[in-house]
């Protein structure tokens, strides 16, 4: 894999169809980039289950925090890599070690394996690399724009309300 282009369609069907994420480097600080992305995908539906050995037992935001990927008593749809670029190799290998597999590996901004990537896509798995779920998400359903941040999105159309205060849904992939 050399380019790191995912249409809009793809990134939208993933982030409709994963339930169960997997957030691998979650960290318990607020102010650390993983844990905004946990709470706010939490906040977005996803049941989102935090791994580091760490913290291992205890709960952020109210999840367990398991040690591992293979600790998880539950399906994983999704695992989500806030760790280094050096460690990404071992991660996938537990992934695919997973019964039943996960869907998608997403690896967070910056992080780029190629290596890894084509095992997982060999196996099945759609990869998705140096984006985050969180950013995606907000540039998807337009909510970026309210922070004046550039959606990509231009439309005359009135934006489609979700659930919650000013909260807007991803749109339809037609």
């Amino acid at each position: 894999m050399t380019s790191l282009e995912y249409p809009d369609r793809l990134i939208s069907t993933i982030l409709k169809s994963v339930k169960t994420i997997a957030m691998v480097g979650v960290n318990a600080n607020p102010m650390r980039p993983a844990h905004i992305v946990m709470a706010y995908l939490i906040s977005r539906g996803y049941q989102v289950i935090p791994i580091n050995p760490g913290l291992a037992g205890k709960e952020l935001l109210g999840q367990t925090v398991y040690r591992s990927l293979t600790d998880v008593p539950t399906q994983i749809d999704m695992v989500d890599i806030f760790r280094r670029v050096e460690v990404i190799d071992r991660l996938v290998d537990e992934a695919l070690s997973l019964d039943p597999l996960p869907r998608v590996i997403w690896m967070q901004f910056g992080l780029r394996h190629d290596g890894a990537a084509a095992r997982a896509e060999a196996a099945g798995l759609t990869v998705i690399m140096d984006r985050c779920p969180k950013v995606e998400f907000g540039r998807l359903a337009g909510e970026n724009s309210w922070l004046g941040l550039n959606s990509g999105r231009i439309s005359s159309r009135a934006p489609r309300a979700g659930v919650g205060y000013q909260r807007l849904s991803l749109p339809s992939a037609d």
